[in-house]
């Protein structure tokens, strides 16, 4: 091998390890780069997170006033749907619930927010089923099995509930209590650990509801489904009636009930009433392609508000 050859092939040996330690410096550099940028995505995505969850909490405190303020001591006991609470928030753009001085939002991202309140005992309670004693309540699963007729699910359904909740509910180690029981269900889409179908469950949704005590039907509030069922002897023909009448004037008090119903007992309208205790607040804040949704369940004691449960979903924004 000649000199000039060894020369050369130190040149393209040299030349080879500065294109190697080049790559290697441009490969860290672009990790550090994408690293960096991922810790902004993060952080910024935490950030908007954080905000999220303070504007929806600060939306279910603003709902919790709405319910304290119709419950003041000057209002009647009643609710019905001509009510403040029952008025939903239209998506609004969250700047304009801010102060008039807008020159810090200009450079905000987009936020939209919208919510309502919905009263729980317009629903019929599943809770109903099981009485203080651990056992199926007779009435309400009547009650239970004429509503299922009412949405078109088979009244087997009603009678698969109140068998797993009875499970469910049992005390361990009492009589009767089975050795493997289901787990309690928190919400209704949980019914299915009972072995509801789903299609059944999906009819039954707008109309149920697990609430933690027994309650009573709001005539006020429920869809005639719900009155239909909850009043022995009644169609939906004549429950559509009493929606009819409840839109011009609210029940104020069992009479008059009773002044619409003439032909029913006192004993066949215990299930229903005209006032609420227990109500849903949904908020859903819409930021660019994201929606992040709160759903709370509220139980109104006098003026005290306390939250029992609260639920967020984080989704694509698909209903633009």
């Amino acid at each position: 091998m000649t000199m000039q050859q060894s020369h050369h092939q130190q040149r393209g040996a040299a030349l080879l390890l500065a294109m190697i330690i080049v790559t290697l410096i441009a490969t860290l550099a672009v990790s550090m780069v994408w690293q960096q940028w991922r810790a902004v995505q993060v952080e910024t995505a935490e950030r908007a997170r954080a905000q999220s969850a303070w504007i929806l909490s600060g939306a279910l405190d603003w709902a919790g006033l709405i319910l304290k303020e119709d419950a003041r001591p000057s209002a009647a006991p009643v609710d019905h749907l001509g009510e403040p609470w029952a008025v939903p928030l239209a998506e609004a753009r969250l700047s304009t619930f801010l102060a008039a001085d807008t020159d810090n939002t200009d450079d905000a991202p987009e936020a939209f927010l919208s919510g309502s309140i919905t009263d729980a005992q317009s629903h019929f309670n599943l809770r109903n089923l099981i009485d203080a004693k651990g056992e199926v309540s007779p009435l309400d699963l009547a009650i239970l099995r004429r509503l299922c007729e009412n949405v078109n699910v088979t009244a087997t359904t009603a009678d698969l509930l109140a068998k797993g909740l009875k499970a469910a509910y049992a005390t361990a180690g009492s009589a009767g209590a089975p050795a493997d029981p289901p787990l309690v269900p928190k919400r209704i889409s949980q019914l299915v650990w009972l072995g509801v179908d789903a299609q059944a469950l999906q009819r039954l949704e707008p109309h149920i509801v697990l609430l933690p005590e027994s309650t009573k039907v709001n005539i006020n509030t429920a869809s005639r489904e719900v009155i239909a069922a909850a009043i022995p002897g009644l169609n939906v023909g004549d429950a559509e009636r009493l929606v009819q009448y409840r839109q011009r004037t609210p029940f104020l008090k069992q009479l008059d009930i009773q002044g619409q119903l003439p032909a029913m007992t006192p004993v066949e309208l215990q299930g229903v009433d005209v006032a609420s205790r227990y109500f849903e607040v949904r908020g859903r804040l819409r930021l660019s392609d994201r929606v992040l949704e709160q759903r709370s369940l509220v139980e109104r004691n006098q003026k005290t508000i306390t939250v029992l449960s609260s639920e967020r979903v984080n989704s694509n924004d698909s209903g633009r």
